[in-house]
């Protein structure tokens, strides 16, 4: 492997904790049966896997019901499921300026389809959110409230817990996309006011990559997203009403799954206010360094603030792209350059017309691998590196 810098964490977790690879190959070798689809003891073993990953997630975000949590592929069919699952012709729906791609277009897809109304709240610059200028976006017929709880590219976080007590106020739920949150950042689904939280399995809570999942609180009542086998109620015609059997049509990802349930036990085993302060700490060394470089623009939040582990940035008039490509090909170290998914971001911060590049931090970076970053651009950004 060429790349022996991984400092982009923001799009996957690597490398895993070593439990993950095994757990998976434990399901693949000796559970490999179709959980919920029989009563031998190996579909029987498959499903307590299931279970078991439900019941960890449950405790980390501090969900009453394991079975309300839905596993899916990724956030992006989280969020979907919980999008089209929810909204009706005319409702109105609030987002704001730094949404990813997997918010905002599942809302234009029904904006055109079926006539919902959607307002993007703004935010300043460094990804903070106006929450006066949101506030009056609220309309009667306002069904939902749906915000990103940490921008992808800016690192800011969001206050969910007001933005859900406003909505709760004028009727609506809240929904919210904890790609960048989710066992990096303490989560609190009762005490936060969250109705469906939408997470990846695969970035901070470090299981494997197609595994994620939907919480969708007890009060709600979700049209599925796939309709099929559940391997209950298979006389009905219809989807069961049970959960997680209604939102789970179809063949579990049983390895992943397994795998993204050592994942989060390595999660709680270690503290999520643990993680973030190790990736705030590295993301503040990184920034304090960059600061001090001519040319070097950081986006995001001033350093001191709370952020995520994400650093984006620009360097004088360089493409960003060929910026990551020279850390990649000539100094080993993998970041991520372009536009990241949020056009909406990008547009706030100022930086549409090309891109930034982002560095982004995970539990398992460390202090060498940020100054091994710093020594690199140091040296492009004195022209020693042309």
């Amino acid at each position: 492997m060429q790349n022996h810098i991984y400092l982009d964490h923001a799009a996957t977790s690597w490398p895993k904790p070593p439990g993950v690879g095994a757990a998976v190959l434990e399901a693949i070798d000796g559970a490999s049966a179709n959980a919920g689809r029989g009563n031998h003891g190996m579909a029987l073993q498959a499903g307590r896997a299931l279970y078991r990953t439900r019941v960890a997630l449950a405790r980390l975000f501090h969900i009453s019901n394991p079975n309300d949590i839905s596993f899916t592929s990724n956030t992006t069919a989280a969020l979907n499921l919980a999008i089209k699952g929810w909204l009706k012709p005319g409702d109105h729906v609030i987002a704001t300026m730094v949404e990813h791609n997997s918010v905002r277009r599942p809302l234009e897809f029904l904006k055109r389809t079926i006539g919902i109304e959607v307002d993007y709240a703004e935010v300043d610059q460094d990804g903070q959110l106006k929450l006066e200028q949101m506030k009056k976006l609220f309309r009667t017929h306002t069904r939902l409230v749906v915000c990103s709880h940490s921008s992808n590219l800016l690192g800011s976080i969001l206050p969910v817990q007001e933005i859900a007590s406003l909505a709760h106020q004028h009727g609506a739920i809240m929904l919210v996309d904890a790609a960048q949150t989710a066992g990096g950042y303490p989560i609190n689904v009762q005490e936060m006011g969250i109705d469906m939280l939408a997470f990846p399995g695969h970035k901070g809570l470090l299981g494997p990559q197609g595994t994620g999942g939907l919480y969708i609180s007890p009060q709600l009542h979700l049209e599925p997203l796939l309709h099929g086998g559940t391997g209950s109620q298979s006389e009905a015609t219809e989807q069961p009403e049970v959960r997680p059997d209604r939102y789970e049509a179809g063949t579990a990802n049983t390895p992943g799954i397994a795998g993204l349930g050592a994942g989060v036990a390595y999660v709680l085993e270690q503290g999520v206010e643990q993680i973030y302060r190790h990736e705030w700490e590295l993301t503040q060394y990184l920034m304090g360094a960059l600061e001090q470089m001519p040319g070097i623009r950081i986006l995001g939040p001033a350093k001191g603030q709370p952020r995520t582990g994400i650093v984006s940035f620009n360097l004088d008039q360089r493409d960003a792209s060929e910026l990551a490509f020279k850390l990649d090909q000539e100094y080993g170290i993998a970041v991520r350059a372009g536009y990241h998914c949020t056009p909406l971001g990008h547009e706030t911060a100022g930086t549409l017309d090309g891109g930034a590049v982002r560095a982004s931090v995970g539990y398992a970076t460390t202090r060498q691998e940020i100054e091994a970053l710093i020594h690199a651009l140091t040296t492009i950004s004195q022209g020693n590196g042309n």
